[in-house]
């Protein structure tokens, strides 16, 4: 059995707003077989302060092995190439 890969997701999930994007990428690392380290982000000044930190436009991130994957879009794109 294949050692357990970990992944780190930081997702936005606000009083009004859970972010889509964020539920679609913690989906398909669970999908993939990943354990997944969660931050929640809960404000927005939390949202912004993590984009500024990282130099990031959007949320969620998700990042292998401390290497950034980016958003749900680009985990897709990874995940598909690491089935190819």
């Amino acid at each position: 059995m294949p050692e357990s890969r970990s992944a780190t997701l930081y997702r936005m999930v606000l009083p009004e707003h859970t972010c889509p994007f964020g539920v679609r990428a913690k989906e398909m690392l669970e999908q993939a077989g990943y354990e997944i380290e969660e931050h929640i982000l809960e404000s927005r000044d939390e949202v912004e302060a993590f984009k500024d930190e990282h130099g990031v436009s959007t949320t969620p991130q998700v990042f292998i092995d401390g290497e950034r994957i980016g958003g749900s879009s680009d985990l897709e794109a990874y995940l598909a190439e690491e089935n190819a």
